[in-house]
């Protein structure tokens, strides 16, 4: 199923009086789901058509990044298209990859997903694909998961910077510092921190730094809404709120 259509320039909610969060705000690439490698892969096919070489490590500098950014790394590589050409290149074959192996969810996410839609916790997918490629995603979930979808064709400003955590908080009509997000890189873990929610790391391929800006969590299996309410009550009384 897709998300429902946002509402838009919405009055701010405020908190629930039980503790929960207004929100919870979700990575997709390396979070909701492993696409990761599909990208490494059409990244090194894509150089290589073009007589370069790309390795796992070139591919590790561009996890979490926007596409446009991205691309325009690609083209310094001696990829010869423009940037836009690139970016849809790139997707169009991550979607045949998801279209002809399956999309390959990470531990833990579809559930904890369902977990917070089960107490009545909104949602966002927050990512810096396009949108076509996470209503792809989104398209196979079995339950209305996500209240309100932020692709990176729709920002101005990609992750590291606020700008589309602080867009997804509009779009939800909630204050971004009730809401909590979830992310496996060290970019959206920059972006999720400077947009003033609470953040929850879970590595994957980057590892991620202890700090007292975010909480690092293993892993997302086993873990509940419950869970992420902790971090949340956590976190404002840290702050005294």
């Amino acid at each position: 199923m897709t998300a429902s259509s946002p509402r838009s320039e919405q009055a701010p909610i405020e908190q629930d009086a039980a503790g929960l969060p207004a929100a919870v705000l979700w990575d997709m690439d390396g979070t909701l789901v492993d696409t990761e490698p599909y990208w490494m892969a059409s990244e090194q096919e894509l150089v290589g058509s073009f007589g370069g070489t790309w390795t796992r490590d070139d591919g590790l500098l561009l996890v979490g990044l926007g596409l446009w950014n991205s691309a325009e790394i690609l083209r310094s590589r001696g990829v010869a298209m423009e940037a836009d050409e690139i970016v849809h290149w790139l997707t169009d074959r991550v979607q045949q990859k998801l279209d002809e192996d399956g999309v390959p969810w990470r531990p833990g996410a579809r559930e904890l997903l369902q977990s917070l839609r089960e107490r009545g916790i909104r949602t966002a997918l927050v990512t810096m694909s396009v949108r076509r490629m996470a209503e792809q995603i989104v398209g196979h979930i079995p339950f209305p998961a996500f209240d309100a979808i932020v692709s990176g064709d729709e920002v101005d400003e990609p992750k590291p910077a606020p700008e589309p955590y602080l867009r997804a908080a509009r779009l939800l009509g909630v204050e971004p510092a009730d809401t909590v997000a979830i992310e496996d890189s060290l970019v959206g873990v920059a972006s999720a921190v400077a947009s003033g929610a609470t953040t929850i790391g879970v590595p994957h391929i980057v590892p991620l730094p202890e700090s007292d800006q975010h909480t690092l969590w293993e892993s997302l299996e086993g873990r509940t809404a419950d869970d992420v309410v902790a971090v949340a009550r956590a976190r404002r009384e840290a702050v005294g709120r």
